[in-house]
């Protein structure tokens, strides 16, 4: 049998993280190891029963969900993955938790299936980011008038530096294409139903464009191909 997906829950309402457990420890994959009710106990907790995955509350007392996701994504004795869950939907969080390193994001408001399915996405090395934070990021891009968002005042360089203008130039049209429909929340089969393409060369082309940009997987993806004005709004 494969090993169940190991959780450190964040959230500093305990009966918030009591109501996950209790959801996610019905699953039978899903193993609830550690919970934290701040950003600095994530930290500790997180080091010393490394889980798989880390669902991560934003708004906390201290350095918050934020800064403790950045620090978690940094530090390479921390193989956990960051799923951040909130109860806001705003695409500052959105944005600033993508170039924090978090993997997905969540709204708490989502049914228990989404989130145990996105927990299991994200144990596996997929990401996910929900449809209404998707929409979120579409609405803010719509309301630059030029198609992009600006990057939060801390993300990363690797993301926002003018090195990311080679970087584009060096995709294929293709490669601009998939990165177009990925950023627009597309799985591998809508784009390749919508390419006319196989999903092994689907998959192909996101592997590409994530190399070439380097960066870590299609949620980052989706924030510098809005952030770099990729995505036709229509």
């Amino acid at each position: 049998m494969t090993a169940p997906v190991r959780i450190v829950l964040v959230d500093d309402h305990a009966l918030m993280r009591e109501g996950i457990r209790t959801i996610l420890q019905l699953q039978g994959d899903i193993d609830v190891v550690g919970q934290a009710g701040s950003g600095e106990e994530a930290i500790e907790v997180v080091r010393r029963e490394r889980p798989d995955v880390v669902c991560m509350d934003v708004e906390m007392p201290g350095i918050g969900g934020l800064e403790a996701t950045r620090r978690l994504v940094a530090d390479p004795d921390v193989s956990a993955r960051v799923l951040v869950l909130t109860t806001f939907e705003r695409e500052d969080y959105l944005l600033a938790a993508l170039t924090a390193g978090a993997s997905g994001f969540l709204l708490k408001n989502s049914r228990p299936e989404q989130l145990a399915d996105g927990i299991r996405a994200i144990a596996a090395g997929d990401s996910l980011l929900s449809p209404e934070v998707t929409r979120a990021v579409i609405e803010r891009a719509v309301a630059g008038g030029n198609g992009a968002v600006d990057a939060p005042a801390h993300a990363s360089p690797s993301i926002g530096d003018p090195a990311s203008a080679a970087a584009v130039a060096s995709l294929t049209e293709r490669e601009v294409e998939v990165l177009a429909l990925l950023a627009q929340g597309l799985s591998n089969d809508e784009i390749a139903a919508q390419l006319f393409v196989g999903r092994a060369t689907v998959k192909t082309h996101v592997s590409n464009v994530l190399m070439k940009l380097a960066l870590r997987d299609r949620v980052q993806a989706v924030a510098f191909a809005y952030r770099h004005g990729l995505v036709d709004l229509g």
